[in-house]
């Protein structure tokens, strides 16, 4: 099955899937791995020292041939950067841009706070600007501010949570009507259903977070890995840690993890769920060979 949305029609990948942001895991090696696999691979700026940063987009160039990006998560005033970093300033995530958009990177995707001084840059230089964001109007705002696309997050997903934070099956099909930017589903998705629904509600692309974290490529040990393979995403510890209502991160997987039984590669895994996509929509009597989703 072929695949073409507004979204990978940017990105330039095969299939319409981005890679999440990682604090810590979101290093070049992994996101090689899933640009190899089909879907645009994400480099967590932040993850490296400006001085080192330079090298790794090198580095990934030798590792994928593929496209790949890169994500500036932009931390409200005050608050200090992932460990071991301290407080990153405005000119510093410019830096960070500089430096990738003379590396060739074209697609850059933004997080966690208002980025509209990076947009701005970005869009001058003719490359993508994906924002992230956990409530609809704050996809309002980023699409005045000129985002290419919208990734929007629902409350089953794990990390930071808003406690005005809707599901991700109301936020997608609530833009739907509101916005007219291409909207790419965040949030519990980690198999074929999930990403046919959602591409269903309205979005054109699907971020994978929490699914892709037990392949074999992911960065956490082999212990983390079996440890989440059988986490109880039904136990009422699970349930008040995931959907908590506080401005914090929850340091819990989203449901999305029920999919995965065992270790597998990031490439079985994505070319396993983008198959059964495909007859999932077979089963339901289309016919052809190709999806075209374009806003």
């Amino acid at each position: 099955m072929i695949w073409k949305t507004s979204i990978n029609k940017m990105t330039g990948t095969k299939y319409p899937l981005i890679m999440a942001a990682f604090a810590g895991l979101g290093r070049t090696e992994f996101a090689a791995s899933f640009s190899n696999a089909g879907g645009l691979g994400i480099i967590t700026g932040l993850n490296y020292k400006i001085g080192n940063f330079k090298s790794e987009l090198i580095k990934m160039k030798e590792l994928t041939d593929k496209p790949f990006g890169v994500n500036l998560t932009v931390l409200p005033p005050g608050v200090s950067a992932f460990d071991p970093l301290s407080n990153v300033s405005k000119e510093d995530y410019l830096k960070y841009l500089e430096i990738a958009i003379d590396e060739g990177i074209k697609v850059f995707t933004t997080s966690a706070y208002q980025a509209t001084h990076l947009g701005e840059r970005i869009r001058e230089t003719g490359c993508f600007w994906f924002h992230k964001c956990p409530l609809l109007k704050h996809a309002i705002s980023a699409e005045r501010a000129g985002a290419s696309a919208i990734t929007l997050i629902g409350m089953e997903a794990s990390g930071f949570k808003n406690p005005f934070q809707h599901t991700t099956l109301i936020n997608i099909t609530l833009a739907k009507r509101l916005l007219k930017t291409p909207i790419i589903a965040a949030g519990g998705i980690g198999d074929a259903r999930g990403f046919v629904g959602v591409l269903g509600m309205g979005a054109e692309g699907v971020c994978l977070g929490s699914a892709i974290l037990t392949t074999q490529e992911s960065p956490a040990s082999k212990e983390v890995k079996e440890k989440w393979l059988k986490m109880n995403v039904f136990s009422e510890d699970y349930h008040s840690k995931l959907y908590h209502r506080a401005f914090k991160s929850t340091n819990v997987l989203s449901a999305a993890i029920v999919h995965q039984k065992s270790v597998t590669s990031i490439n079985e895994f994505i070319e396993s769920m983008m198959e059964e996509a495909g007859e999932i929509l077979k089963s339901w009597g289309f016919t052809g060979d190709k999806i075209k989703l374009d806003s």
